[in-house]
Parts: C-alpha cells; structure tokens; sequence
C-alpha cells in the first residue's frame, strides 16, 4: 500500500501544469511561441509593415518643402546674408560668397523670400495639421482607423502635385496649400493610434508601435537623400510631383491590405486571433460618441505626456524643418551634400525607434521594471542627451565632421522617446488612445508652428549667434518638459478610461 500511497501523494500537486489558463500571458513573453504568431506571417506585425510604409510616405511627403526650399529661394535676399562678414564657414570651395550654390537644375523658378517668410511658410502646414488632431482621434474611434487614415493619406498626397503651381501663384497660395497639406495629414497618427488600441497586445506594443514609426525617420531620410538629387538633376518641382504621385498609388494599397480589427481579418488564424483579442479584453472596446472631457482635462498622467509632447516636439521639428537650412547657410553644403547628411541622422533615429521598441518590451515582459519606469527611463534618455548634442553643436564651429556627428547623435538619440512618453496614451486610456493623441499632439504642432518661425527671427539677424540660441531654446525647452512628465508621468489606466466607469 505504501508504494501506492506514495504513487497518490505524488499525484497529488499534477494540477498545477492544468493552471494554463495562462497561455495568453506567456504568449505576451518573448519566449517561444506558435510560428502562425510569430514575425512577419503574423496578421499584427503585417500590420506593422504596412504603416512603416505608410509612415514612410507620410513624412516623404511632408519634408519635402523643408528641402525644396533651399533650392527655391535666393540665396543673395539681405536676410538670407545677414552678418555674412562673420560667416565663419565661408571657406568650402564649393560655396560662393554669396552664399549660394551653382548645383540647381536650370530652369527651375527661384523665388525672393527672405529668412522669416520661409520660416512662417514651413511652419503654415501647423496651421492646419493642429486641427485635425482631436478630430482625426475622434473620427477614427467612431468611423474607424482605417478609413480615416487612408482618407488622410490620399488627400495629402493629391495635394503635394500642387505645390509648385502655388509657389509660382505666390506666397498666400503656397501657405493656404500647407494649411489644407495640414488638415489632410493631421487626422493620420490619431488614426493610426485607434488601430493600434484593437491590433497590439500590451507587452508588444513598443516593438509595433516603433517598428511602424520608424517609417517616420527612414521616409524622411529618403526624401532628404532624392530631393538633393532631384533638384539637382530635374529642378524642385519633381520633388512634388514624385512623391505626391507615389503616395496616391500607395494610398490604393492601404484600402487593400488593413483591417479594421482581427475579427475582420480574412487571413489571421483563429490562434492569434484570440491571442489579441483576450489579451486586449481587460481595456473595452472604443470609444462611442460621448468622451469622459472633464476627467481629461483634469488628469496629470496626461497633462504629462501633453507637456513632454510640446517640449520634445519643439527640438524634433526644429531639426526637421531646419536643418537643411542650417545645413546650407552656416556649413555651406551644396545641395546634394545637404540631401545627404541632412538625411543621416534620421537612419540613426529610425534604427533607435526599432532598438528602443525591443528593448522596452523586454524590460516589461521580464518585469525589470514597471510601465511607468520604462515609459519615463526612455523619455529621459530621448530628451536629456539631445539637447546635450545640440549644445555641442553651436560650440564647434566649421568642424563639419563634428557638427553632423553631433545632429545625428541627438535625432537617433531622440528616437527613444517612441518607447516613452509617445505611446503612454495607450498604457493610460488604450480606449481613447487616438483622441488623446489627438491632444498631445495639438501641443506638439504649436511646437512645430512656433519653432521654424523662431528659427527664422533668431538667425535673421546674427548667424551664428542666432543658430547657437536657436539650439539652446531647444536644449532648455526639452529638459523641462521631461522634468515635468517624470514628476507626473503614469503607466495604469487611468480610472475614467475603464469601460465601466465610461458607461455609467
């Protein structure tokens, strides 16, 4: 008997491997899991694919001008000379001492704008893209992420052939054409974020989400590196007519290729679909008509995130918008040149955006740290060490080498924030995550409508002076705003943001 009392008692603790309930939450673990949820033949990921393309084309589009404009305006305007005596960097042997560059295609107009008029035309696509925000969140949480942001895609894409005909109509022309450029593309990332809410379990969000943003940077290398060529080979209104045609075939695609959710998915399997679906049960459907406003407007946890937006915004659009200027006007680099080391920092920053994404889901799935304390550890290293760089950069003077060393460091380092502060809204209110995109990124935009006007007063006046001042308003600006989201940052969601408490 005492063998068999032995055989009972041993038996006794075998219901322990039956506790599998559990296999959703090993699924979030980066350990093995079945190959029809794993990498690109995985529904989720296909997504991801598809809005790093997406993404890609968006910000094609979107730098554009902030390249063209160098070879579209005259370079000999006063305010395009201002202080040219104390040019530290006029010695390059392709640059003249006019300052302008024998590298354009001929044939291409060439327009009068001083300093401050091309600062308020970069800045005009703010004027419109801030209106959108709230809206495009608003809309994708009530008619879909797919439709909005495909919507979004063409329209910005049909816009962009007509660039060059409202230059040659003149500068009202071409700042109302950003203004609609702005409309059209400001309800695209809130969409995305609402898609985003019914597509990716918690613990892999940061490896999707930065995977799809990383399009952002890498479209933006693009478009820096051919726009150089292009004005070069064909004249600046290629530029427009390139890209603008490309994302209105591509646009075609997105209807193709998205679903709205996995349970419209024809392809997904039916594991990794209810893999998504219970691992994303406990955070509610989305949003209906009515939004819980009041409780928004009082929570820190997003008062956080809006502050933090604003700050690091005002230092990444002020590189956007800017530094093919600076590029041109302090370094006097020729225009292809310009296209390409313009373009470097931003293969740094979309490797980091992939980097940052796997590092912070491991961080979370082996419970080294909190959501909280991952979220606030990568938006201090995103916004401390470039503003760092960009310090270093007003200090080095004709160290050409130096100076885009440095602007690469601070983009790539930048990128660190997409495991940060730029998807908590999912961690606090995934119900609501495209409308509170929508709201942290108005603060954003009114960074990037202020910033490249301000870039453009400073340096009307003193080069040097006024990029070195330019850097350090970046530098400060961002050290506050990450100062104020580690005081009041969070990583649960948020009360108001629970079904329940939403449908009472």
């Amino acid at each position: 008997m005492e063998p068999s009392a032995e055989r009972a008692r041993a038996d006794e603790p075998e219901p322990e491997p039956e506790q599998e309930p559990e296999p959703d939450d090993a699924a979030l673990l980066p350990g093995p899991q079945p190959s029809c949820c794993q990498g690109l033949c995985s529904a989720r990921w296909g997504l991801a694919v598809v809005l790093h393309i997406t993404l890609f084309m968006v910000y094609a589009l979107r730098v554009n001008l902030s390249m063209a404009i160098v070879a579209m305006t005259n370079a000999t305007h006063p305010s395009n000379q201002a202080n040219v005596s104390i040019d530290m960097c006029s010695n390059r042997s392709h640059a003249r001492s006019d300052g302008s560059h024998p590298a354009f295609a001929r044939g291409a107009p060439v327009y009068d704008w001083s300093a401050e008029t091309q600062g308020i035309i970069l800045s005009s696509f703010f004027y419109g893209y801030i209106f959108t925000q709230m809206l495009g969140g608003y809309w994708a949480g009530t008619l879909g992420g797919k439709v909005v942001l495909g919507c979004g895609l063409f329209l910005t894409s049909a816009l962009t052939l007509f660039v060059p005909l409202a230059a040659k109509l003149g500068v009202v022309y071409l700042i109302g054409l950003q203004v609609l450029l702005g409309l059209a593309e400001g309800v695209i990332f809130p969409a995305q974020y609402t898609l985003w809410a019914k597509w990716a379990p918690p613990m892999e969000r940061s490896r999707l989400m930065n995977i799809a943003d990383a399009g952002c940077t890498f479209g933006t290398f693009l478009a820096y590196l051919a726009a150089g060529f292009i004005c070069q080979c064909l004249g600046w209104p290629y530029i427009f007519y390139i890209f603008g045609g490309i994302g209105c075939i591509w646009s075609m695609f997105w209807f193709l290729l998205v679903y709205e959710d996995p349970a419209r998915h024809p392809c997904i399997s039916a594991r990794e679909r209810d893999y998504i679906v219970s691992s994303l049960a406990s955070q509610g459907c989305s949003h209906g008509w009515s939004l819980p406003l009041k409780a928004m407007a009082k929570s820190l946890p997003l008062w956080a995130i809006a502050v933090a937006c604003f700050c690091t915004d005002w230092l990444f659009y002020t590189l956007l918008t800017s530094m093919p200027t600076y590029m041109n006007n302090v370094l006097h680099f020729n225009i292809q040149e310009n296209g390409l080391l313009s373009a470097l920092p931003y293969v740094g920053n979309g490797l980091g955006h992939i980097l940052s994404g796997l590092l912070a889901d491991l961080l979370l799935s082996r419970h080294v740290l909190s959501t909280a304390a991952v979220r606030k550890l990568f938006s201090a290293v995103g916004m401390l060490l470039p503003g760092a760089f960009l310090v270093a950069v007003s200090y080095i003077g004709c160290n050409y080498t130096a100076a885009v060393a440095f602007l690469t460091l601070s983009l790539t380092v930048n990128s660190t924030t997409g495991a940060g502060l730029n998807i908590n809204h999912i961690d606090i209110a995934p119900r609501y995550a495209g409308f509170l995109l929508g709201i942290t990124n108005t603060f954003g935009i009114i960074a990037g409508i202020i910033a490249p006007t301000a870039v453009g007063f400073l340096t009307s006046q003193d080069l040097v002076a006024g990029w070195r001042n330019v850097f350090f308003l970046s530098a400060g600006i961002d050290l506050f705003g990450l100062l104020f989201y580690v005081a009041f940052g969070n990583g649960t969601i948020q009360d108001w943001a629970k079904e329940d408490v939403a449908n009472q």
